[in-house]
This record gives structure tokens, C-alpha cells and sequence, in this order.
């Protein structure tokens, strides 16, 4: 897994909020935009979702709904399955990753950027950038 590069501006907003969130979380530590941290949401309750499904439940056109399972695959949040059709061809079903895994999978990305930014504060030195 890489190091996420959280947003400084996000992790500002976390803390000056006093109950961040679950979306406001997920944005954060992924560095995902809001629209995808909603798609993350609406898989959970819709698992098995076609992208077409997905586009109709959150009102936004496929494309846009593409690009963020897209982000959400890379970022380990959801899974894509090929479902073969009756009539021939093929469909791609999309899962959110379990929440608990999604807890757990936040708590290492966070704690691999903290111990990154831990090594960067331990390599300022008299004179360093």
C-alpha cells in the first residue's frame, strides 16, 4: 500500500470540527472528493449495484459515477464482480468493502502517513527545507 498524501487543508477542517464525520473521515485519510465518499456510502447499502444502478440512486451520470468506483477500487473500498447476462454479454456489479474492514484499512493508511510525517520531522535539520 502507498502513503496517502492527506490534504493539509482537510486534516485542518478534522480537527477544528469537533465530531467529524464519517464522509469528512473517509475524505481525509483517502483523499477522496465527497461525491465518491457518498458513492462508498450508497454501495453499503446497495451492494451489488450496476454502475447504472449507482448513477440513477445518486443522481449523477454514469461517467462521473465510473470515475469514482474507479477511485474507490484503488483506494481498497470496493470491488467489482462481472455478472454474465442471460441474453449474452456482461454487467459489472460493484460491493463497498465492509465497514469494518474500511475502519481498519483508514487506521493503517493514517498510521503509515503519521509515522511518514514522524521520519520527516526526525530529518529536519539547522537549515533544512
Amino acid at each position: 500500500m502507498t502513503v496517502v498524501d492527506p490534504q493539509p487543508d482537510r486534516f485542518r477542517d478534522l480537527m477544528v470540527d469537533g465530531e467529524p464525520g464519517f464522509e469528512e473521515v473517509l475524505t481525509c485519510v483517502f483523499g477522496v472528493q465527497r461525491h465518491e465518499a457518498r458513492t462508498y456510502k450508497v454501495l453499503l447499502d446497495e451492494p451489488g449495484s450496476t454502475v447504472e444502478e449507482l448513477a440513477n440512486s445518486l443522481d449523477r451520470d454514469r461517467s462521473n459515477v465510473n470515475r469514482s468506483l474507479s477511485t474507490l477500487r484503488e483506494k481498497g473500498l470496493a470491488t467489482r464482480e462481472r455478472r454474465l447476462l442471460d441474453g449474452g454479454g456482461h454487467v459489472y456489479q460493484y460491493t463497498a468493502t465492509p465497514l469494518e474492514d474500511a475502519r481498519e484499512l483508514m487506521h493503517e493508511t493514517l498510521d503509515e502517513w503519521t509515522a511518514y510525517v514522524h521520519e520527516r520531522i526526525d530529518d529536519f535539520g539547522f537549515g533544512a527545507n
